[in-house]
């Protein structure tokens, strides 16, 4: 099992909320976020393979699939005392949260943001992953935050900007790849019915990526409970660009 970095914030004795980022950032993605679930909740963050402090499998290439990124999940959180959570995914983070939603039997409420059932396949992926083993991460990471943020987002705020693309740049190249790898697999659109918590979908309006229509078809196909709600305007990082309305949508959904 590969050994993941988890960090704890907040009440101890609260319920467990765990945020799971995107591909190509790490736990503190969530900074703008956290404060405001500290004082109720204890908050675990998961950092992917090779994203952060967390090990990069000694697998080969090609062959990582996302129950294999969520059985990381669950040997960390076993590992930190969790058992019943609440997860809370973006992108990436919101693809292993679908699955574990729809397998664990641990998950009380899931909130799905910036997702989808189907994130490219694998043409998408095998050439980003290419990339990355043969040329590293700083040659990807203008293009992620162009896609990430809205264009005014991206004029208004550079120093945050900059921030979360040196977040990405400084990634495991390994690790975002054995990510990728998992995501060329990832079709999830007939499973989405198993998912029977509660479930809070959030998009961004301007996201390109995972457009609000595919945050509707999570909502559509799952069996319990849905909120669903679109940030305008916002792109793919909401938690990022977004941080009080995204904060005002959590917390009512986590409350309820």
């Amino acid at each position: 099992m590969t050994t993941l970095a988890v960090h704890e914030f907040g009440n101890p004795q609260g319920e467990t909320v765990v945020l799971l980022s995107s591909i190509a950032t790490t736990h503190e993605a969530w900074d703008k976020i956290i404060p405001a679930l500290e004082e109720d909740y204890r908050v675990v963050t998961v950092d992917h393979r090779g994203h952060g402090a967390s090990e990069v499998a000694p697998i080969a290439p090609g062959s990582a699939t996302v129950k294999d990124l969520c059985d990381d999940i669950l040997h960390a959180l076993d590992a930190a005392g969790v058992n019943r959570f609440t997860v809370v995914g973006l992108s990436l983070g919101g693809a292993l949260a679908q699955y574990l939603a729809a397998n664990s039997g641990r998950v009380e409420k899931a909130a799905f943001c910036c997702t989808a059932t189907y994130l490219g396949g694998e043409e998408k992926w095998s050439e980003r992953t290419t990339t990355a083993r043969e040329k590293g991460m700083d040659a990807m990471a203008d293009g992620f935050v162009e896609n990430w943020f809205t264009e005014g987002y991206r004029e208004e705020q550079p120093e945050e900007v900059r921030r979360i693309r040196d977040m990405a740049a400084g990634i495991d190249a390994e690790g975002y790849a054995q990510c990728g790898d998992a995501l060329a697999g990832w079709d999830f659109a007939d499973e989405l019915e198993k998912i029977t918590c509660p479930v809070l979908t959030v998009a961004g309006a301007q996201d390109p990526g995972t457009p609000p229509a595919e945050l509707a078809k999570i909502a559509e196909g799952v069996s319990g409970p849905v909120e669903s709600h679109v940030i305008d305007p916002g792109s793919h990082q909401v938690a990022v660009e977004r941080p009080e309305e995204f904060i005002r949508v959590l917390t009512q959904f986590l409350a309820g």
